[in-house]
């Protein structure tokens, strides 16, 4: 009979019961979180493949917590508590305070959206976000939302600073099918590995509707105070009918500016040519 002594994922002194429950706990929460609407304790059960006395167990630490609530209808929704303490994180992370004023300008000049993101395995990770002043069509974007990386510009950027040569490429390809959200998606390892020579050689990256059709994108990276390393990237998403990407390309240098970024420096080696892009 396993003591408190056990490990699990090799931590020593994690009591195995308590994590897993911890773990659905956070799955409920996650749950709740997919769900601004509510949802009732069946579906909720249904969803994350447990059941509903261990659901429900889960739902009260929550809301003792103040992270889930109950309507009169029954369903259950994120709460309030959970809610203050996101906004307030967000309100104080340094790229917030920092990187926000400048997704301002680039929205204000451009008209389009601005985006600061990170890479998270093979995803990126959208950690603030700058509508444009006017325009009826904005786009769905969410802070906190993922994407692909390799349909993205400021996942492509990234990446390119990641996989550094074509067996780097076609290593990460192999280890999962990639998606493909529009026909304009490259996801063979062929394809991928010039798109990244052709950012290296550029020192931006674009995104020509293969994330979502009619949306082109450039990004341009965020280094560290070093300026040795890329951390992230600020891109300039935009309705392919109102901000063409060309018209993009021909700002980079006006994008760097106003995002605030010193000229382009090495880290991303030069070389010579831009090859051709290529869907396969």
């Amino acid at each position: 009979m396993p003591d408190s002594s056990d490990t699990h994922g090799g931590r020593e002194g994690v009591d195995i019961g308590r994590l897993v429950g911890s773990e659905r706990v956070l799955q409920v929460l996650k749950e709740l979180a997919e769900r601004p609407d509510g949802i009732s304790l069946d579906e909720l059960s249904r969803s994350v493949g447990s059941a509903k006395p261990t659901v429900h167990r889960a739902l009260t630490s929550l809301r003792r917590a103040g992270f889930a609530r109950q309507d009169r209808h029954g369903h259950y929704a994120l709460g309030d508590e959970f809610i203050r303490l996101a906004f307030a994180h967000h309100e104080q992370r340094p790229e917030h305070v920092t990187i926000r004023p400048r997704l301002v300008a680039l929205a204000e000049r451009f008209g389009e959206t601005a985006h600061y993101a990170v890479l998270d395995g093979r995803f990126v990770v959208y950690r603030a976000k700058v509508d444009p002043p006017s325009g009826a069509v904005r786009l769905t974007s969410l802070v906190g939302g993922r994407n692909p990386a390799h349909s993205t510009a400021v996942g492509k950027l990234m990446l390119a600073g990641r996989l550094p040569d074509s067996a780097a490429v076609r290593a990460w390809v192999d280890q999962a099918p990639l998606a493909r959200p529009t026909p304009r998606t490259l996801v063979g390892a062929r394809s991928l590995h010039r798109e990244l020579v052709a950012v290296r050689a550029q020192g931006y990256a674009v995104d020509d509707q293969e994330n979502e059709p009619y949306v082109t994108c450039l990004a341009v990276p965020v280094r560290d105070p070093a300026g040795t390393e890329i951390v992230g990237a600020v891109s300039v998403s935009a309705l392919a009918y109102r901000t063409p990407l060309e018209t993009l390309v021909a700002a980079v240098e006006e994008i760097r500016e106003l995002a605030g970024l010193r000229p382009r420096l090495p880290g991303f080696p030069g070389q010579p040519g831009l090859p051709s892009r290529e869907t396969a």
